[in-house]
């Protein structure tokens, strides 16, 4: 009786708040501010959706609950590197991969630059090959490993393997092109955007209108729907209701009616991204499993629990619990007992998951994460969803205050260290410039475009800032590192920097996360960190995407009643 009872107060409670709030709130088309209705077209047609329930699930994501950890070492720093020190950090809830990008995924991206930005056209030959993994990261110059360089990314022997020698900037180029698909689809889904968007032809019949700048991105269609597609008004379908009675025409000349979706519908996801140095060790870490009601009981050394990376049931007990190198000349066990089941990388969801539902967070392939690396993570200064590499900007406007947008013979290109040429944007995205002074002007949180470096390098965290008047932000000397810019000599041959340095960190250096198949155990620790130029790539690293939680913080709340 007694927990009848408690049970019924409960109910009573929830019903008394639910009440509450709908009291609060003025009911679903009351407004709680004036009392207008809305929703209503005799009554000025202002929408807003009053019965949204929370976030969908974009494509590959776990939902990720946040909450407070201890950012940093829980081992012996037997490296001496001195730079994962605990720190508490809050991080907010996100989404994330639940497995790395596979070679299958990526290839999809390779094929779809090269169906709409044709290389052999002269104004697009560089973007495909930009994209292009760097298969020859495989070799080795004493090791028998051609196979892996004809092999790994296209036969589909690898389809669901992680994909490998990808740089840090195009596994973010990769993430932009992942939210345009994805939204892309979400509209084609609803009849907004007709079914058959990518066999329809121009008047001509000959050109696919998804081609060049005519292809959908989720910016410019929030922005400004009519500019997508080339202006081809046929290729959308049924648009939502529109109770607006200022809408001049319910219908255009392709016979659209209603109106396009906008951000207030809460349809379009937020972007796929990578994720932040502090989501992803948080997410490998997976404290929720050891959460018993507002305490995490014990410490982690690993994504799972035990102080072993071998299984412990009876049935597999003494198998690896991650793809990783046991010791010297050891990637798989013996013939006839394999104790990891691969040698180099292996299938994607080969290993047990962690608490989250993530699998491969350790071992496998390290994987890229958005922060640029710093040897200190500066809690102080924030512990609030805390990253490194913040250069903000906005969106770029014409004299007419138009939106201008990247066409095919304004490509921008950035030459990387290895004189690879790669787009900045695609033709059609929105052209993006830094923040001005203009735009930071009495802003208290930021008075700057680029915060990589603030208060970890920057001039007034150097050692002669009180004796350096110099108004050159290039004048420091916190990191003495090499320029990593591609130079030629007088023969047109690459010519490095040779100067005397004293670090190798910089404002392009980018940490990646998590052991590997090539390395040790050591490496499996989620707070271990490592930092790789953001132009370079590794057989042994690849990545995963993030994307933010708006909205409500959980899914599932428990409490402890």
């Amino acid at each position: 009786m007694k927990l009848l009872y408690r049970s019924s107060i409960r109910n009573l409670s929830l019903l008394t708040v639910t009440v509450s709030m709908l009291f609060a709130c003025g009911g679903n088309n009351d407004s709680s501010a004036t009392g207008w209705k809305i929703n209503e077209e005799g009554n000025g047609g202002f929408e807003a959706v009053t019965d949204y329930q929370e976030q969908e699930t974009g494509p590959g994501l776990v939902f990720i609950e946040g909450g407070a950890f201890t950012m940093g070492r829980v081992q012996d720093d037997v490296m001496h590197d001195w730079n994962n020190s605990p720190t508490k950090i809050h991080v907010r809830s996100f989404y994330m991969d639940e497995t790395e990008v596979t070679n299958v995924s990526y290839r999809e991206y390779l094929y779809w630059l090269k169906r709409v930005f044709p290389p052999s056209e002269d104004q697009y030959k560089y973007i495909h090959s930009s994209a292009l993994p760097d298969t020859l990261v495989w070799r080795n110059r004493l090791g028998a490993n051609e196979v892996f360089v004809d092999n790994y990314l296209r036969h589909p022997a690898y389809n669901f393997y992680p994909v490998v020698g990808v740089n840090w900037i195009q596994a973010t180029k990769f993430a932009n092109w992942r939210t345009d698909r994805v939204n892309e689809k979400i509209l084609i889904d609803r009849g907004i955007i007709r079914d058959d968007v990518n066999k329809m032809k121009n008047d001509g019949g000959t050109e696919a209108i998804i081609y060049g700048e005519s292809h959908f991105t989720t910016d410019r269609y929030i922005k400004d729907p009519n500019s997508v597609f080339g202006d081809n008004k046929d290729i959308y379908g049924k648009g939502l209701p529109d109770i607006s009675p200022s809408s001049d025409v319910k219908a255009d000349d392709g016979g659209f009616e209603g109106r396009h979706v906008v951000m207030e519908d809460g349809i379009i996801l937020p972007k796929y991204r990578l994720p932040t140095e502090a989501e992803w060790e948080f997410s490998a870490l997976a404290l929720i499993g050891n959460r018993e009601f507002n305490t995490i009981k014990g410490r982690k050394k690993f994504p799972w629990n035990g102080k072993s990376a071998k299984s412990q049931s009876k049935r597999t007990k003494g198998d690896l619990l991650a793809n990783f190198k046991a010791g010297r000349g050891d990637y798989k066990g013996i013939a006839g007992w394999s104790n990891d089941g691969a040698d180099i990388t292996n299938q994607v969801k080969s290993y047990p998951p962690n608490d989250y539902g993530l699998y491969d967070m350790a071992g496998n392939v390290s994987e890229w994460v958005a922060d640029v690396y710093r040897p200190v993570i500066d809690g102080d200064a924030n512990d609030f969803s805390y990253y490194r590499g913040n250069v903000f900007t906005r969106d770029s406007v014409d004299a007419d205050g138009h939106i201008v947008t990247v066409t095919e013979d304004a490509i921008e290109y950035d030459t990387l260290s290895n004189g690879k040429l790669i787009p900045r944007e695609l033709p059609g995205d929105i052209a993006k410039v830094n923040v001005n002074d203009k735009d930071t002007y009495m802003r208290p949180n930021y008075n700057k475009s680029n915060n990589v470096n603030y208060n970890d390098g920057d001039k007034e965290s150097s050692a002669d800032y009180a004796t350096d008047n110099s108004k050159d932000e290039k004048k420091k000397n916190m990191y003495n590192s090499p320029e990593y810019k591609y130079k030629t000599d007088d023969n047109g041959k690459p010519k490095y920097d040779t100067s005397k340095r004293t670090s190798l960190i910089n404002d392009k250096v980018r940490v990646y996360k998590g052991g590997s198949w090539a390395d040790r155990v050591y490496w499996l620790d989620p707070a271990q960190r490592r930092y790789m130029n953001q132009d370079m790539s590794s057989n042994a690293v690849g990545f995963r995407c993030a994307m933010d939680r708006v909205g409500s913080q959980v899914v599932d709340a428990r409490k402890a009643y």
